[in-house]
């Protein structure tokens, strides 16, 4: 049992500690705790003393506050120590947990990449071993669920296959002019491109644009390997703006004819906007080049030399063209516009279109100048006479403009202003005011077409001629036959 004694002094504080004047005997255990009137302690087992200074009633002065100096500071930094790290080592496994779940999705999408890819590289053999191009897709990601496939086209092949069968034309021209009544003259080059489209057994015939030809006193083809030979007119459709020129196969090597191929012509009908499309030609002279591009549009109508007496309300044919944005330059007409086959598509020219912008060229449609082409491939070859050989008229002649056409109703031609004493023409009846419209069933519109015809003709050949004649009630048709004489017989 606990007997517990409380005297009347009693000590009280704010820390529910209570000092007052007791004696406590535990008699189970022997114990005996004594606190006295000045707040000493002492028990039997303890040895320690405390003192609080409490007055009667317990309400002296408060307990000093312990002072823990930086100890509090310390546990903060403490906690927030171990916080970071803790925060630190579950990020940490949570990158890693998200890199092992990238890596698993990657793996399974890189496997199905290369299912993919495997699928598209045998297609893309098979493209390449049927066309002869190679292609190498480069694709670039926009979303999760879109793409955009890009590819860049080696045409290497193309052009080694083609390349053999497009060959370069120089022109040699004789650059007439007036001034205060005296004609001068000199000479001029010109340049342009052809393509090898067959071969009779005399000859090798190519395809050019007709004006690469016109006017030319003298045509040089050169081929792949550097070599030249001359070649001739076979035949030419000025409207179309296309001309065969043939060379004579005596004239060419046989290391050159191992060489040169036949070009393979395919068809314009087939081709889309935005196809790809490779132009080789002779571009400003320096010999052959290659320039890259796509179908820009399709039949596109332009102004040509042929097509511009639209205003003049006179009969004419409008013409569509190939536009694409591969470079055709000077020196490109009458080359190759070529599919991703190696096919000619179309017959490019320089001529066509406004030079004041870029990106602009255009090509014969090569469905349309098909037929043209086998015709004039059928016509016979001309050979060009020595000038000290050729056979002249004996007339003087100025063209028939267009506004005296319109005027007077003459038809378009060269009209005759004089006819010389004693020449063919004047033996053939031929007099002033006549209009020569055609010679040998070529039609002759200008004088210098007449001179052009005669350049085939050595003197002493009988031509006939096609003249339109003044009468009281109109111009009538009349055919007359001229046996040409030597350059002696005009003088």
């Amino acid at each position: 049992m606990y007997e517990n004694n409380y005297p009347n002094n009693y000590d009280h504080t704010g820390q529910s500690q209570n000092v007052m004047n007791r004696t406590n005997q535990n008699q189970g255990n022997g114990n005996t705790y004594q606190y006295g009137s000045n707040g000493s302690f002492s028990g039997a087992n303890s040895g320690f003393y405390t003192e609080r200074g409490a007055d009667q009633y317990g309400h002296g002065k408060k307990p000093e506050k312990r002072n823990h100096g930086n100890s509090g500071t310390g546990k903060k930094l403490l906690v927030g120590i171990c916080c970071g790290l803790l925060f630190g080592l579950f990020a940490g496994l949570g990158f890693q947990a998200i890199d092992l779940a990238a890596d698993i999705i990657g793996v399974r999408a890189g496997r199905a990449q290369v299912q993919e890819d495997s699928v598209t590289e045998k297609e893309t053999q098979a493209v390449e071993e049927e066309s002869g191009v190679k292609e190498t897709p480069e694709e670039t990601k926009v979303n999760s669920s879109q793409s955009v496939q890009t590819t860049v086209t080696d045409v290497t092949q193309v052009v080694k296959d083609v390349m053999p069968s497009v060959v370069s034309v120089n022109g040699k021209y004789i650059e007439r002019m007036t001034f205060w009544g005296q004609e001068f003259s000199q000479e001029g080059i010109g340049s342009g491109s052809g393509i090898i489209v067959g071969k009779n057994d005399t000859e090798l015939l190519l395809v050019t644009n007709f004006h690469v030809v016109n006017s030319a006193e003298e045509l040089t083809v050169q081929f792949v390997n550097g070599d030249q030979a001359q070649a001739q007119v076979k035949g030419v459709d000025e409207d179309k703006d296309l001309a065969i020129i043939a060379v004579q196969l005596g004239d060419i090597s046989n290391e050159v004819m191992d060489q040169i191929v036949i070009a393979k012509l395919g068809s314009s009908d087939d081709l889309t906007v935005g196809e790809p499309v490779i132009a080789i030609g002779n571009a400003l002279g320096y010999g052959q080049s290659v320039t890259t591009g796509v179908v820009s549009a399709l039949d596109r109508t332009i102004g040509t030399s042929a097509t511009q007496n639209m205003s003049e309300n006179m009969d004419t044919e409008i013409n569509t063209f190939i536009q694409t944005d591969a470079a055709i330059n000077p020196g490109n007409s009458g080359g190759a516009l070529l599919n991703i086959k190696g096919e000619v598509i179309g017959i490019n020219s320089s001529k066509i279109g406004d030079t004041r912008v870029e990106g602009m060229c255009y090509a014969i449609p090569i469905s349309d100048a098909k037929p043209i082409i086998e015709e004039l491939m059928e016509k016979e070859t001309r050979l060009k006479v020595a000038e000290e050989d050729r056979g002249y008229l004996g007339i003087t002649g100025v063209d028939v403009k267009s506004e005296y056409s319109q005027l007077y109703g003459a038809p378009k031609g060269v009209y005759v202003s004089s006819v010389t004493e004693g020449s063919g023409a004047d033996k053939a009846g031929l007099m002033r005011g006549d209009i020569i419209v055609a010679m040998n069933g070529e039609e002759v519109t200008s004088m210098a077409e007449l001179k052009t015809e005669l350049q085939y003709y050595a003197a002493g050949t009988t031509v006939t001629l096609k003249l339109m004649q003044a009468y009281p009630d109109g111009y009538r048709e009349n055919t007359v036959e001229v046996t040409l004489g030597g350059q002696s017989s005009v003088q």
